[in-house]
């Protein structure tokens, strides 16, 4: 399919200059540096301008960004997102509105959240695979996109929003699966939908009416049917939506990908992640960010007050472990746009600074399966970057305020540009 040529998928050769340059491999930053970029998209050179490729000062085929001193960092992922609802509101809701509005909201949330500068995004659940094609197309601006479309839950469990009568609310959000020929039939569903990953629920959860982020979902043996019929199908990922401890161990038991949420990590668990390989995704803004008595639910309320001092416990352990943590925020659950405070709860219990943006960069691609493309500004990467103003290692929550990301640059493309214009015509090496 050919992508359409507007000026926001316009690629050019770019080179970025008087930067300072966090590249995303936890190596230290680099002043002065230099980051060049071809016309394919492709980063050629990320290093010391001192050691940098020259460039003629006539040659108009290579755009120069000046950066002006402000820190160049790899783009960012976010892990967990809900793209398709708004901040705060039940997937109920989303049955209430007329298609197309749901479609133009969603439009404006991808821009969004890419101009927070999340250049990929895992939507874990209400996001059609046409997004994911009508960004890879060009015919909206947005974040790289990989989704589940559905949950897989069990009846009554954390994804089954259905009223007695039937009625389903979560707006295809759910699959219902209760034994394991189920659980397996549930898997070709979502992948015949063009799911890239598949998500389940491993627990209850905070936000639905009928269960406790203690209550067990799907059996272990369901799960590991599901892990191995992704398998069959492409080795597709599995991601577990898992808070209390007993379902975390089912899900890892049961090899699935990554743990979203962890709520009840504790050291077996952690051990035994750490053993096969399984990443986690804390989603600490749903704690930080997503508590408010005004607009939530009694139960859920409830139930957000009751865990908040346990999860933040819990992930600091887990942080302190040196667990496998790539990036989410769970965003619609939290507003979306604001992506990268997750860095800062991160570093609030007790993760360095680089390590956060190591999660949010490195680390989230592993998870993704993009690590030889994406999550580093090294020679042979695809070009994602994000130009920030302050200094994100002396205060991780400059990145948090999406007026800081000054510029944001996805495979090559600039998406995101109010640098002033004396700062990004210039022909200076």
């Amino acid at each position: 399919m050919t992508e359409a040529t507007t000026p926001e998928t316009t690629r050019t050769a770019l080179r970025v200059h008087r930067a300072r340059l966090i590249d995303g491999t936890g190596s230290s930053p680099v002043d002065d540096a230099v980051v060049t970029i071809d016309a394919q998209g492709t980063i050629t050179y990320a290093g010391p301008a001192a050691t940098a490729p020259p460039v003629a000062e006539d040659d108009s085929s290579v755009r120069v960004v000046d950066a002006g001193g402000r820190t160049v960092l790899p783009g960012f992922f976010d892990c967990h997102v809900h793209l398709a609802y708004a901040h705060g509101s039940p997937p109920g809701r989303r049955a209430e509105l007329d298609p197309v509005l749901v479609t133009l909201d969603t439009a404006t949330r991808l821009r969004q959240t890419l101009d927070a500068g999340i250049t990929t995004a895992r939507d874990l659940g209400g996001l059609s695979a046409g997004f994911r094609t009508a960004v890879a197309s060009g015919r909206i601006v947005g974040p790289r996109l990989h989704t589940a479309v559905r949950i897989i839950s069990h009846t009554g469990g954390h994804a089954d929003v259905r009223l007695p009568d039937g009625t389903d609310l979560s707006a295809g959000m759910s699959e219902i699966a209760d034994d394991t020929d189920a659980a397996r039939l549930a898997v070709r569903r979502v992948l015949r939908d063009g799911a890239d990953l598949v998500k389940v629920c491993a627990t209850g959860g905070m936000g639905s009416p009928y269960d406790d982020p203690d209550d067990e979902g799907l059996l272990e043996e369901e799960i590991r049917a599901v892990v191995d019929e992704a398998r069959r199908h492409g080795g597709k990922p599995v991601a577990a939506h898992a808070q209390g401890n007993a379902g975390i161990l089912n899900a890892i038991r049961g090899g699935v990908t990554s743990i979203e949420h962890g709520y009840g990590l504790d050291e077996r668990a952690l051990d035994m992640a750490g053993e096969r390989g399984v990443f986690v995704v804390p989603t600490l803004s749903t704690v930080y960010a997503g508590i408010n008595k005004e607009t939530m639910a009694d139960y859920h309320y409830q139930k957000k007050v009751r865990w908040s001092g346990t999860t933040k416990e819990n992930i600091a352990r887990a942080i302190e472990f040196g667990a496998r943590i790539a990036l989410g925020t769970d965003a619609a659950v939290g507003p979306h746009g604001v992506n990268l405070m997750e860095l800062a709860y991160l570093v609030d219990l007790g993760m360095d600074p680089m390590a956060a943006i190591v999660a949010g960069t490195r680390t989230s691609a592993e998870l993704l399966g993009l690590a030889d493309r994406l999550g580093t500004l090294t020679a042979g990467r695809t070009a994602d970057l994000v130009v920030c103003d302050g200094d994100p290692l002396q205060d991780i929550g400059v990145l948090g305020d999406p007026a800081n990301i000054v510029c944001v640059v996805q495979d090559g493309v600039v998406r995101k540009d109010p640098l002033p214009p004396a700062a990004d015509t210039g022909r200076r090496p």
